[in-house]
């Protein structure tokens, strides 16, 4: 896929179009001004993301009495993702009808509000923050004053961002970021604002309503996880093979400083979790001598989880990395200074996003950030060490092709897996991989830490979580599993691992694990389900593969005939 963004006319023929093979989000949408326009980018937006939006709009300037009210009809509508857009321009005529001393109290009882909106809604809520504006009153003795409005606008949008920081339902579209980047003039037109009370621009609407669906794709999985990057005059200036280690721009002079830079903005990628490859058309001695050798590389070896340099095909070669990480195309970009060999991947592997990038590489920096192309919906502190265990997965793998027999393999592992409910230190990890398990999830359930809380006080809940660690490294934690108590029966809400981990008897212990467990709990019977998604067709025969016997649309394993499985995986 490109990343071109579309008008908001196409949005709009976008946004008519329904296919059952689409799944459904259900979305409300609340504003204290006209919001049609973004409805249907919204719907747009989404279809373009591969969604169908069920999108129930609130009557205009009803975010209040929506909210607050119990029986109103956002709470009978019983959305996924509640949207709400408070403007600035309508905070501003509020500002306007104080007193002068209550002015000063504006961003807190603001935030107040939004308090009240995260703990009345029971879902996902994404509040747009505030667009800086000036009034002009005080001019820039306004930064002085806390009962100035330009000061007040400050102060909640910076509350805004502490809430979110601890409120785990709470997501904030950066509204004033986007004005920050693109311009008041290029978001606001005044007179279609006093003509219709419509705030935002068409040229912002499409740009807006993408940035939502951002959000919402990533906490639904459907994110970025690797960047794949060319060398030659994409992370350094000049060709290695032909001007040499020392004539590659690269450095704080010229041309080389916007390489720099653009290496300082992969490196914070990589440290947040990105998967870093290399893909280059190079001798590999060749190519590797920046990372080892060149005083002003920025980026080392021990940043790239996956190198590959030869003369190959480009596609075949990142067919070829997409193999030793095991996550989906769809999961990938690659950066290439080449418009040839950025079209070559576009037609072969059209899932791949291939931004494309301009021509002066002092404006990559500009136009990736415009892009927005790694949004997240959690972190934690296993990310950072990412790189590390892919490095160590393309180990395995070539320690594999050693052996002729896969049991000897697996033997050679000394593999060994620690068990736990969940608990304080594995509630954040145990969120992300909900979210981030696309292939190997067999009801694609996505729980945030709340959900996880609040599915543990239920007792008839149980939350199983296993790690995988080998002679090579620690996986950290790479299953989990939901079982819910039926009468004499487990219900298994739902089972997603990661894929990094498959083909090592990791699904044959966690159900020898689950067995065991239900057993204990008095249970006579494991009842599996699979929901199919367009991703999750690699576990398709997951619980016949187990000996399960289909009963209907759904799966049993009778526990007292259940003989545990041969694994060469130890319970710690």
């Amino acid at each position: 896929m490109t990343t071109k963004e579309l008008s908001f006319s196409e949005l709009k023929k976008l946004a008519k179009i329904s296919s059952p093979e689409m799944p459904l989000l259900k979305v409300a949408l609340l504003g204290d001004s006209a919001t049609q326009f973004l409805a249907t980018a919204l719907k747009g937006a989404a279809v373009q993301s591969g969604w169908c939006l069920d999108l129930w709009e609130a009557d205009f300037n009803q975010v209040e009495r929506q909210i607050l009210d119990g029986d109103s009809e956002l709470y009978h509508f019983d959305p996924e993702y509640v949207i709400v857009f408070q403007s600035t321009h309508k905070l501003l005529q509020k500002y306007n009808t104080m007193d002068g001393d209550k002015r000063a109290n504006l961003a807190q009882n603001r935030l107040d509000f939004v308090r009240e909106i995260v703990q009345r809604i029971p879902t996902r809520v994404i509040y747009f923050n505030y667009p800086e504006m000036d009034d002009s009153v005080w001019g820039s003795y306004a930064n002085k004053r806390n009962d100035s409005f330009l000061y007040q606008t400050r102060a909640l949008n910076f509350g805004l961002m502490q809430m979110a920081a601890e409120s785990p339902n709470l997501w904030i579209y950066d509204l004033s970021q986007l004005q920050a980047k693109w311009g008041r003039n290029m978001l606001f037109q005044a007179s279609v604002y006093v003509n219709s009370d419509m705030l935002l621009s068409l040229e912002a609407i499409p740009r807006v309503a993408g940035g939502v669906i951002d959000i919402i794709a990533a906490q639904k999985a459907k994110f970025k996880k690797c960047l794949i990057l060319d060398l030659d005059n994409t992370l350094w200036g000049g060709i290695i093979g032909d001007d040499g280690l020392e004539n590659i721009q690269i450095g704080a002079l010229g041309i080389g400083k916007a390489f720099t830079e653009f290496q300082y903005w992969i490196k914070k990628l990589q440290q947040r979790g990105i998967i870093l490859a290399v893909c280059s058309k190079n001798n590999e001695e060749t190519a590797k001598a920046p990372f080892e050798q060149h005083p002003d590389m920025v980026l080392r070896l021990s940043d790239i989880a996956v190198f590959v340099a030869n003369w190959q095909n480009k596609a075949d070669n990142i067919r070829q990395i997409q193999a030793i990480l095991n996550i989906g195309f769809d999961s990938m970009v690659f950066l290439d200074d080449n418009p040839v060999e950025r079209a070559v991947v576009r037609q072969e592997l059209p899932e791949i996003c291939v931004p494309e990038l301009p021509e002066d590489p002092a404006e990559y920096l500009e136009y990736l950030y415009g892009l927005n192309l790694f949004e997240v919906a959690s972190y934690d502190n296993a990310d950072a060490d990412r790189t590390r265990q892919y490095q160590t997965e393309a180990l395995r793998v070539q320690t594999q092709h050693a052996f002729t027999n896969e049991a000897d393999f697996l033997a050679s592992l000394a593999m060994y897996s620690k068990v736990e409910a969940l608990n304080g230190f594995n509630l954040p990890r145990i969120a992300q991989l909900s979210q981030r398990s696309n292939q190997f999830n067999l009801r694609t359930q996505r729980y945030t830490e709340q959900d996880l809380i609040s599915l543990q006080r239920d007792s008839d809940t149980r939350i199983i979580s296993f790690t995988l660690t080998d002679k090579f490294g620690d996986n950290g934690l790479v299953a989990v599993v939901v079982l819910k108590a039926q009468g004499k029966q487990a219900f298994i809400e739902n089972w997603f691992m990661s894929c990094r981990v498959l083909k090592r008897g990791m699904e044959q212990f966690c159900l020898n694990v689950l067995v065991q467990e239900a057993l204990d709990w008095g249970r006579e019977a494991l009842i599996g389900e699979f929901l199919p998604t367009p991703k999750n067709a690699l576990v398709k025969d997951h619980y016949a593969q187990l000996g399960f016997v289909a009963e209907g649309s759904l799966w049993k394993l009778d526990l007292k005939t259940y003989s545990p499985a041969h694994v060469f995986i130890t319970r710690r």
